[in-house]
């Protein structure tokens, strides 16, 4: 693929530079159309049972996004009470929400009891805590299924090496807190890992956790989590995650469990990435080219305060290179080193990345940023956190959150 922004029209009614120049950068731009897409792909994973796909917010909480979701008929994750609040605000009725918290304090859990939103535990202390603030409440367990699986050891989140759920060992003591506290299990969840782009894994966890249920008794829900995985060398025609095929493998497992239960109850994932990431580029401007040692750099500005996954986790991202409003052909490529404005080393976008020329002034547009981008800016360097834009349906461009000012880095203080 010479260019992925080209191929969708990402920009629709205009293009990276007159944004660039309208918005300033670094800028996340986002595409409606593919937004809505991928939302509604998720949303159709079970259509033979009761199915909910409840979007981990975590991944991006823009309450305009959140609105998308609402209206593509996703339910929501969400990880604290300020996610809690920012889907308050894009609309989002008490029952669509589930609360997945670890480790946090009765004031937290009481803001979820408070508005009876379905809460899930993360550990016998933290059940034990939710009894004593509940007794005589229904909730749902975090159970570990014992498998893992991620493009990095920092997004693993099932097996022997992770701070999450409650191990099968532990089961038994789940049903004797419960009974001090006359709570109902109502569901159980789990979540093995992110991006992983062969279902393999997760049919296993899948199994493993229907087979863990049937230790549970008269349960509403079931939750499998989330995970899948998206394209992110598709400018070398990556294949996508096979939504169908995953399908067919998943339901004779489903099939299986309901005929020994005796009923089908709410099944349900996790998606997160798969809803948002594809619907986001991140734009920044070349401030300077130089060459060290023989190596070439190209410095933006998109630092990893803008986009700390290739700091944190090694993240690919494709780059496109923009010139004039036009998105430069891939071709006499050169090695070059793509990176930020931020005092630290390790600011690196696109390590020795094979890119077509960079000069100052072209605009590098990272691909697939909606997905723990703009949830993990800082101010680190006290710089202010970027603007977001939508291209909506109709390619119009249309601000979805301002660019912080510098009165803002002050404003607490």
């Amino acid at each position: 693929m010479n260019s992925f922004v080209e191929k969708v029209n990402f920009f629709g009614n205009t293009n990276a530079e007159e944004l660039a120049k309208k918005y300033g950068t670094p800028l996340y731009v986002y595409n409606e159309n593919i937004l809505r897409d991928r939302m509604h792909k998720v949303s159709q994973v079970i259509t033979k049972y009761p199915y909910t796909a409840n979007y981990s917010v975590k991944a991006n909480t823009n309450i305009h996004i959140l609105k998308l979701a609402h209206e593509e008929g996703l339910n929501c994750d969400a990880m604290s009470e300020g996610e809690i609040r920012m889907l308050e605000a894009a609309g989002f009725e008490y029952d669509r929400i589930f609360f997945v918290p670890n480790n946090v304090s009765d004031e937290e859990m009481k803001y979820a009891i408070d508005r009876n939103i379905m809460t899930s535990l993360d550990s016998l202390a933290q059940l034990r805590r939710y009894g004593k603030l509940n007794k005589g409440g229904k909730c749902a367990v975090r159970i570990n299924p014992g498998v893992g699986a991620g493009h990095h050891e920092k997004v693993v989140t099932g097996g022997k090496k992770t701070k999450f759920g409650i191990s099968e060992e532990d089961i038994d003591e789940i049903f004797e807190i419960a009974k001090e506290y006359n709570l109902t299990i109502a569901g159980i969840n789990q979540h093995i890992g992110s991006l992983f782009m062969k279902p393999d894994p997760y049919l296993e966890a899948v199994s493993n956790l229907l087979r863990i249920a049937k230790r549970f008794k008269n349960l509403e829900f079931i939750d499998f989590g989330g995970g899948y995985g998206i394209p992110y060398h598709k400018l070398d025609d990556e294949a996508e995650y096979d939504i169908e095929d995953f399908k067919k493998r998943l339901e004779p497992i489903l099939d299986e469990f309901v005929k020994d239960y005796g009923y089908a109850p709410l099944f349900k994932s996790e998606p997160g990435r798969f809803c948002v990431a594809e619907g986001s580029v991140l734009l920044g401007r070349v401030y300077a080219t130089k060459t060290n040692a023989g190596k070439e750099y190209a410095g933006t500005d998109i630092g990893m305060n803008v986009l700390v996954r290739p700091s944190m986790y090694d993240s690919w991202h494709d780059a496109e290179i923009i010139r004039d409003g036009k998105v430069v052909k891939r071709e006499n490529l050169k090695e070059i080193t793509i990176c930020g404005n931020i005092c630290e080393s390790g600011d690196l976008l696109c390590k020795e990345r094979p890119v077509p020329d960079i000069k100052e002034e072209d605009i590098v547009c990272l691909l697939d940023t909606g997905a723990y981008g703009y949830s993990m800016c800082s101010n680190y360097n006290s710089r202010p956190r970027p603007a977001e834009v939508l291209i909506t349906k109709a390619g119009e461009d249309k601000v979805i959150r301002k660019r912080e000012t510098y009165e803002d880095l002050l404003r607490h203080m």
